[in-house]
């Protein structure tokens, strides 16, 4: 079973032309940049944590603990106005989905760049195609060579779709972590900016 699985495998490989080669190398880089994003930002979910503890550690800094602990104490030490607190927020925004945002977007030009490499493949599998036609003759070479070029033209067609189908469905999942993420930080913005005010009663 293995045996010829590896076997069909090699024979698509063969068939596709030289253009399985960078689509191997694209497939590589878009799967490590997608798996990596998944994992960093599944490191850092911070909307999993129940909102009344991460509520209590606003009213109470001293006793916040982990990553969201670190983002209170940075926004609420030595502040004098509300405007420092959301300066303070936009920062922490900038640092943990800023990067994030960028390196999505990058994700979404390499996963576009795989259908692309595989209409090249099948310009180069239609042009030996008509090579093989206007050959003539009608032999077996010239079959043979149709029927490559037509190999060639499919396969390296639906390889790039298959490499990037699947990547768009992960990036959209990842935006929409981030788009999590974005959500938890502005609400405990405006929980920090409630208490800032009720301890403080500062002035917008």
């Amino acid at each position: 079973m293995n045996e010829f699985f590896r076997d069909e495998v090699l024979q698509l490989w063969i068939a596709g032309g030289w253009l399985m080669v960078p689509l191997f190398i694209l497939g590589m880089v878009i799967y490590f940049s997608v798996f990596q994003l998944y994992f960093q930002i599944t490191a850092q979910r911070h909307s999993k944590v129940d909102p009344t503890l991460w509520g209590h550690w606003v009213d109470k800094p001293d006793e916040a603990q982990g990553e969201i602990g670190r983002i209170i104490h940075f926004t609420q030490r030595n502040v004098r106005t509300t405007r420092d607190i959301r300066i303070r927020f936009d920062e922490v925004r900038a640092t943990l989905t800023g990067g994030l945002r960028r390196r999505v977007k990058f994700a979404n030009i390499i996963i576009g760049t795989a259908p692309l490499t595989g209409l090249l493949g099948t310009v180069s599998g239609m042009l030996t195609t008509f090579s093989g036609i206007a050959s003539g003759g009608g032999g077996e070479a010239t079959v043979s060579t149709i029927a490559s070029g037509i190999s060639e033209a499919l396969i390296t067609t639906e390889t790039g779709l298959v490499l990037a189908i699947p990547a768009l469905f992960a990036v959209s999942r990842i935006r929409g972590m981030i788009g999590e993420m974005e959500l938890f930080l502005a609400r405990l913005e405006t929980a920090t900016l409630k208490r800032f005010l009720r301890v403080n009663a500062a002035p917008y």
